[in-house]
């Protein structure tokens, strides 16, 4: 235990461990859809606390982790714009931020380049296999891949009009 957390009063650290124990659980699922790690840690912490922004310092002991961490985590995060980076005019500090709006929308669409290569990735193999082999195999792949891509895109797009209008 931190000697900040020693001086906390045992209801900000019950809450504290709560928290958490959810940024955890949200961080696995997020880890499992093909967020790394450490990124995942994050957003799940910026998702379940309720903070509007933050610095990486205040991320680092959110998360309990170093600030070299977090450095990577929000790299990793404003690449794929689930996260802002911002600066105040006359502070050296940055501050990150959850994209406001769809955040589990912005999850799935960064799925999309992912399964774009994946698609490349297989017909490319299908095609220098042929018929021969595990070729057949990975031209079904494909076809799964691309299915599932569209099928992806096609869903974001419902999901946009539904947002616009859910009556």
């Amino acid at each position: 235990m931190s000697d900040a957390e020693q001086m906390m009063p045992s209801r900000w650290q019950d809450e504290s461990e709560g928290l958490l124990r959810v940024v955890e659980r949200i961080a696995l699922i997020l880890n499992e859809a093909g967020i790394p790690r450490m990124p995942a840690r994050v957003l799940a912490y910026m998702l379940a606390d309720d903070a509007d922004r933050y610095s990486a310092a205040a991320l680092a002991d959110g998360v309990r982790v170093s600030p070299a961490a977090i450095s990577g985590a929000v790299r990793h995060l404003t690449a794929t714009r689930m996260v802002v980076k911002e600066r105040e005019p006359g502070r050296r500090a940055e501050f990150y931020r959850v994209c406001e709006g769809d955040v589990c929308g912005m999850i799935v669409a960064a799925w999309i380049p992912v399964l774009k290569q994946w698609e490349s990735v297989m017909e490319s193999a299908a095609v220098e296999l042929g018929a021969n082999g595990g070729g057949h195999r990975l031209a079904e792949a494909t076809e799964f891949i691309a299915f599932l891509r569209g099928e992806t895109e096609g869903m974001l797009g419902r999901w946009a009009e539904y947002r616009r209008d859910p009556g």
